[in-house]
């Protein structure tokens, strides 16, 4: 259709759509009652609006769209961030909804729009009409099914063969529709994009894009084990989760590359990005009564999503930035193994070089039983999701245990990669980063970098299986009071925690009793710079420092006199230390997260901290 410059707008406008698209229902039929162009609803948009985000999780933005009649609040998918980004959709702009979805989220009906049309040659007007609220039938209300609407119509019509022509033949999104949805009983299938923690009854149909290993884990809280799978639709990714009893049941029903629809309830909370490379806020935990059935029919969901960085553009990519790359693989090693200094246990490794047609090679690592079972020849395209960069030998890859490979995939950067290859690039010579060795430090020594709080978390260290180290300066604003020290052993190098008895205090692992302990400290602060806030668990050398007095004496204090403790307690905070720390992931609770412990702490030495403030302005040409 075209839409004449000068018109007036409120001509092309869908009066009447958003009362369609949420009152009808799956019911509706788009070539009786319904009018097709609803389907695709011209819109205005009358608000605009960003929300506020967690750190480094994408844009979201809250919109209001009018048919004249009626408007009603949405949210924008994150794939349709783009129309903000270039400037086309602004207030006023009058727009053509491609993909959306009437949703119900936190008591209030929303519109998610995965996919819209700026029409820029109607301009931008001041609000047309006077709309009204929504309202939804009540019915409707009691017993609330999502509509998923794109240009291909209503989904989930009963009577899928009476669409009208012009909507025919389109290729379908990754829901089952029609009669598909209905004769596999799972017609209120939602996208991806729109879970949230808000929404109790729900069906996805996903691709699973990738697997881990089960992984177990052993602490003094008790053991248990875990897997997650990638899950993609044509709405976005997601990570999803499963424990203990889950992980037995679901394992083994999850494969790369198979499609299933997954039914509530299901845990949905906040992404632990640094355990993930997905672009979604949040993620999914199996509970007991997860519904996951293998879907039949497949074609309709896309394989896996990629947004892949040359290797010539690495030298612009910041270090630990996740990103995703493909390349053909011009040489393999055999597997080595490498022991973890943390743990002790040994990992096997194997290196992989890549090439492409920027004439730049990369050296790129894979692990564990990715490593061992790598059967892939040479001069095959390999594509991979999920690869963390780092500045060892200049640029180097390391491919994630949240990331994929896909070996020769089906897609046209891979099939103009093999053309280049055969044409010209199997007697190229390629160039490598490794002249930009300048911040690396010696292959056996720790990287140690001075970093705001901010940067620990968007780097994800400690999410890797080697530990991570780092130094912060930022200011203590609490330091927990329980739990603040134990009892222990008085043997020399023991430190064991001891168990009162009868007769003293007694060390299993010392086989002796004593007649008192010495107090530890193992305490837990929040401590914030201008970037963030974080918390950091030490040891006794350094709650010695912080609390001004051994753990002995503050115990023996809080016994005579709490409020003198207290005071103990309130003096150590909104003072700034220099912390060295390191990072490390752990299991609590069945929970992964990452641990940040102090290896060591001083007072702020404000001469040197200036001197280290001036040369950050250098580089970045202050004077």
């Amino acid at each position: 259709m075209q839409y004449a410059e000068g018109n007036d707008p409120a001509s092309y406008i869908t009066q009447g759509s958003l009362s369609t698209i949420f009152n009808t229902g799956i019911s509706g039929n788009i070539s009786g009652s319904v009018n097709p162009a609803h389907a695709n609803p011209i819109l205005q948009c009358v608000q605009i609006k960003p929300l506020p985000g967690q750190g480094g999780a994408p844009d979201r933005y809250r919109v209001v769209f009018s048919d004249i009649v009626n408007f009603v609040q949405s949210m924008l998918a994150t794939q349709a961030n783009h129309v903000v980004y270039n400037g086309k959709l602004k207030k006023g702009s009058i727009v053509r909804l491609k993909s959306f979805q009437a949703s119900l989220l936190k008591g209030k009906r929303i519109l998610i729009v995965l996919d819209l049309e700026v029409l820029e040659e109607l301009g931008e007007s001041e609000k047309i009409g006077d709309p009204k609220m929504l309202e939804v039938k009540e019915e409707n209300d009691t017993k609330p099914q999502p509509t998923t609407i794109s240009s291909n119509g209503f989904y989930g019509n009963n009577n899928q063969q009476q669409q009208q022509p012009q909507l025919q033949g389109r290729s379908l999104p990754s829901r089952e529709t029609g009669a598909a949805a209905k004769s596999s009983g799972h017609s209120n299938v939602y996208p991806i994009e729109a879970l949230s923690p808000y929404q109790n009854k729900w069906t996805i149909k996903a691709r699973c894009t990738h697997k881990t290993d089960i992984k177990t884990w052993h602490n003094k809280n008790g053991e248990g084990k875990l897997f997650s799978v990638n899950l993609l639709d044509e709405s976005g990714e997601i990570r999803a989760t499963g424990f203990n009893d889950q992980c037995d049941l679901l394992y083994d029903l999850f494969s790369e590359g198979g499609v299933y629809y997954i039914t509530s309830p299901c845990r949905i909370g906040m992404a632990k990005k640094q355990f993930s490379n997905l672009n979604n806020d949040y993620e999914m935990t199996f509970e007991r009564d997860t519904l996951v059935e293998k879907a039949e029919a497949a074609d309709d969901v896309p394989q896996i999503r990629f947004n892949f960085t040359n290797i010539g553009d690495l030298q612009t990519v910041e270090k630990d930035t996740t990103i995703d790359t493909i390349g053909i693989l011009k040489e393999v090693g055999e597997v080595s193994q490498i022991t973890s200094k943390s743990t002790s246990k040994p990992y096997d490794k194997r290196e992989l070089t890549l090439v492409d047609n920027t004439n730049y090679s990369v050296r790129l690592t894979i692990w564990g039983n990715t490593a061992t079972t790598f059967d892939t020849p040479p001069e095959s395209v390999v594509a991979f999701k999920g690869v963390k960069v780092s500045d060892f030998g200049g640029r180097s890859l390391s491919l994630l245990s949240s990331g994929s490979m896909t070996v020769d995939p089906d897609i046209d950067d891979a099939h103009k990669l093999k053309g280049w290859y055969d044409a010209q690039g199997r007697s190229d010579t390629f160039s490598t980063h490794a002249a930009m060795g300048g911040a690396v430090g010696s292959a056996g020594g720790r990287k140690d970098d001075f970093k705001t709080i901010a940067r620990v978390q968007d780097e994800n260290l400690g999410m890797t299986e080697t530990t991570d180290y780092f130094t912060t300066r930022a200011t203590i604003i609490y330091v927990k009071s329980e739990n603040v020290a134990y009892p222990a052993c008085l043997e020399t190098g023991c430190n064991k925690k001891v168990v009162e008895i009868e007769d003293g205090w007694r060390c299993e692992k010392c086989n002796k009793t004593h007649p008192k302990p010495e107090y530890r400290y193992i305490m837990t602060l929040s401590v914030s710079d201008h970037t963030g806030q974080m918390y950091l668990n030490c040891f006794d050398d350094v709650g010695r420092l912080i609390m001004g007095m051994s753990a002995d004496q503050l115990m023996e204090l809080r016994d005579n006199d709490e409020k003198a403790s207290e005071e103990i307690f309130q003096a150590a905070t909104c003072k700034p230390w220099v912390f060295r720390c390191r990072a490390k992931m752990d299991n609590y609770q069945d929970q992964q997260r990452v641990r940040y412990q102090v290896s060591s702490a001083n007072a702020v030495n404000f001469a040197t901290e200036s001197a280290r403030l001036t040369e950050v302005m250098r580089l970045y040409n202050i004077n």
